[in-house]
């Protein structure tokens, strides 16, 4: 109020009022006033009780480990269903035979397919024998030709050593000759001369000239013979050559065909490696017919039903559930949480269908929750937008019920640090994330 105004206004007093003094005589508002202050105090000391930060998740129950979990039962090559050995809900053991089917490829049709093409290796084996025997052989031969060509070559050789030594030979004859035809034309002319002093007779003369004559004839024959036997020398070298050539071209030809024969033998064993490769795949093959289980476990579901019906390969064609395994729970958090989250960090569980009283902030009044451990946690995000987190039963306390399924549903609270309640609102009110907490590791020292 201004004051402007000099009027001034008095307030009367509620006491006047008979209704007023009805509302302090009356007992039920004392209590009440004394249950609304018992609570204020009691809400204020609360908000200094501790309070056990946690992370929240849903999930369901799976496995531990990928083989334990269910999987589909597929079949390796296509073919037609003929007959089914078991039904949805039987209990198999490994190796057991589950479904029947038969060929429907025309290559693999033929019922003795596996016997003939073990016959045709036989057969090619058997030439791969052949191709062996002939290049042993034609290694014998070409050896053979070689040794032959030594001794020819020694052959020639001895025979020029022979012209060479004939060559000297008629060279010293042919010089004899030579030697005589001097000494006879000595004589003839001596004889002339004397004859012509009257010293010797005519006949004398005569006997001379055809003694010359003789010894003229002779040294022609005898340089016929020393141009023979060059002759002989030129041909003998001439023959080496021939003989080198003749068995260089016996030893090619033979090399030739011993080529040709190990070319056709890598061939026959390059044949037999592909058919043997063929007859493997055809006995595994005809195993493949016979679908059988992979684990022990039990036939959840038939995915391929009826007879007559053709398959592809890789189609699945039941599920299996393995009788034994490791349950844990995947559960999912929100992104802004996982930093939070270590591996061996303990995690409340509680399930659906379990009777359970759940206080997140107070996990020691809480019922009917088991104790998990985190050993894994994804680093990537799933299709929920939410990151996948693995948690196993805690051993150091009570086990999880044993009529649990995969597949039921759970849901998890990841317990972090312990602070006050009022801290704990504060935090939920302002938008904040709990406090960031590494559960402390035990280190031990190795004695000596």
């Amino acid at each position: 109020m201004l004051n402007i105004s000099d009027n001034k206004t008095k307030l009367q007093p509620l006491d006047r009022y008979e209704t007023v003094r009805n509302l302090t005589n009356r007992p039920h508002y004392r209590i009440l006033n004394k249950i609304i202050a018992g609570v204020s105090i009691v809400a204020l000391v609360a908000l200094f009780l501790p309070w056990t930060q946690n992370i929240s998740g849903t999930g369901s129950v799976t496995t531990l480990k990928p083989d334990q979990r269910p999987q589909s039962i597929q079949s390796v090559i296509s073919g037609r269903l003929e007959k089914w050995y078991v039904q949805e809900g039987d209990f198999v053991n490994k190796g057991d035979t589950i479904l029947f089917i038969s060929e429907i490829k025309e290559d693999y049709m033929d019922p003795n397919l596996v016997e003939n093409t073990k016959n045709q290796i036989n057969a090619k084996k058997q030439s791969l024998q052949s191709y062996g025997s002939k290049v042993s052989t034609l290694s014998g031969q070409i050896q053979n030709i070689e040794r032959e060509k030594v001794l020819k070559l020694e052959q020639a050789q001895n025979k020029i050593k022979q012209s060479l030594l004939k060559i000297k030979s008629d060279s010293m004859d042919l010089v004899a000759v030579k030697t005589q035809l001097k000494i006879a034309n000595t004589q003839y002319d001596r004889s002339v001369q004397l004859n012509k002093e009257g010293l010797k007779p005519l006949t004398d003369i005569e006997e001379k000239r055809l003694k010359l004559q003789e010894v003229e004839a002779k040294i022609i024959t005898q340089e016929n013979k020393y141009l023979t036997s060059k002759n002989e020398l030129i041909n003998a070298k001439v023959e080496i050559n021939r003989i080198s050539a003749e068995y260089a071209e016996k030893v090619s030809k033979a090399n030739s065909d011993k080529y040709t024969a190990l070319s056709s033998q890598y061939d026959t064993d390059a044949q037999v490696n592909k058919l043997e490769n063929q007859y493997a795949n055809y006995s595994i093959r005809n195993g493949m017919y016979y679908i059988k289980a992979s684990q022990n476990g039990y036939i959840n579901r038939a995915l391929q039903s009826g007879i007559g019906e053709t398959i592809k390969e890789g189609t699945p064609i039941a599920t299996i559930m393995p009788s034994e395994y490791d349950i844990a729970v995947e559960t999912f958090v929100n992104p802004i949480d996982l930093p939070l989250l270590t591996k061996g960090e303990k995690v409340r569980v509680w399930f659906d269908g379990w009777p359970t009283i759940v206080f997140s902030g107070w996990p020691n009044m809480s019922y009917g929750t088991f104790g998990g451990e985190i050993v894994a946690i994804e680093n990537f995000i799933s299709a929920n937008g939410k990151y996948r987190v693995l948690i196993a039963p805690d051993k150091k306390e009570a086990k999880w019920p044993v009529q649990l399924s995969i597949g039921a549903g759970a849901q998890t609270v990841a317990l972090l640090e312990t602070v006050p309640v009022w801290f704990e609102l504060w935090r939920t009110l302002n938008g904040f994330p709990p406090n960031y907490y590494k559960p402390s590791v035990k280190t031990t020292t190795e004695k000596k």
